[in-house]
């Protein structure tokens, strides 16, 4: 017998042992334990099951597997839209070779995630448009795929809800939704000046997290300059103090990724020829 007439006989011999009321027993019971990605397949899968001859404890396995996987791609989509990144960009997206300053076998380690469980900040410093923010929303995807919580914002949003909850009232609770997640993501520190009170409400949320909660942030200023980001240097000198405490420093030295046409076209001068980096050193 040829293997086509063998796996047509099989298939139906599993459609002739499994019965309409088996069917749907099998597919109430699904249901009720909210297996639903098996009860839509349930028959495909039999018929398969049956095709290829499977151990029952294979075709368990293979069951229960799909269903996890469904369970995880849906958790993790979930817990990428209560993110709010500003895109989604996977770090295999990344153009490396755009950026050889960085050092990819600690942006892999990094990617690891162990940086979360060890309480380290990671602290990306560079210029404009050399991809600070992606390789922050990708290191935040990442840590969502390991099953953290991670939030995102920019500096500007949050120190503009922090004010807006201290004058109302909140703030204990705005600084809450804050140190809730793992890992907390704060985007473009230094884009836009922080008035003093601002300084004093986002350091509250550094020692809020301190030791406690891991964060990412991004600058365009080296950390010499951040007393004129915070307007105030002792404050910028206390917050420095509990970020590096246990930190991981990426320094970006290159271009800007919206300038790369230009620069190919020899509009713009490289930022490899000018003697300063905005990012600085530390």
């Amino acid at each position: 017998m040829s293997r086509s007439k063998t796996t047509a006989s099989a298939t139906a011999a599993a459609a002739a042992m499994t019965t309409p009321a088996q069917l749907e027993r099998l597919g109430e019971h699904l249901r009720k334990l909210r297996l639903l990605k098996s009860s839509e397949r349930l028959e495909a899968m039999l018929q398969h099951a049956a095709a290829h001859e499977l151990p029952y404890a294979e075709f368990l396995e293979q069951v229960l597997g799909e269903e996890v996987a469904a369970k995880m791609s849906k958790n993790i989509a979930m817990r990428t839209a209560m993110a709010r990144f500003p895109f989604v960009k996977p770090l295999e997206t990344f153009d490396f070779d755009y950026q050889p300053s960085i050092d990819r076998k600690q942006l892999h380690s990094l990617a690891s995630g162990h940086f979360i469980e060890h309480g380290d900040n990671v602290i990306v410093l560079g210029p404009p448009g050399v991809g600070k923010t992606h390789l922050a929303v990708s290191l935040g995807l990442k840590a969502i795929e390991a099953g953290y919580r991670v939030l995102f914002t920019t500096a500007a949003a949050l120190i503009e809800k922090l004010t807006k909850a201290h004058a109302e009232g909140r703030l204990e609770d705005k600084l809450k939704i804050y140190t809730a997640p793992r890992l907390l993501i704060v985007d473009e520190i230094g884009y836009l000046p922080i008035d003093r009170q601002g300084a004093n409400l986002f350091f509250q949320l550094i020692s809020r997290r301190y030791e406690r909660g891991p964060m990412i942030l991004t600058s365009n200023q080296s950390f010499g300059a951040w007393g004129e980001v915070f307007g105030d240097r002792v404050i910028a000198t206390a917050i420095l103090d509990r970020l590096l405490h246990h930190a991981v420093t990426m320094n970006i030295r290159g271009n800007s990724y919206r300038l790369k046409d230009k620069l190919k076209a020899g509009l713009v001068r490289s930022h490899d020829d000018n003697s300063s980096q905005p990012g600085g050193e530390i």
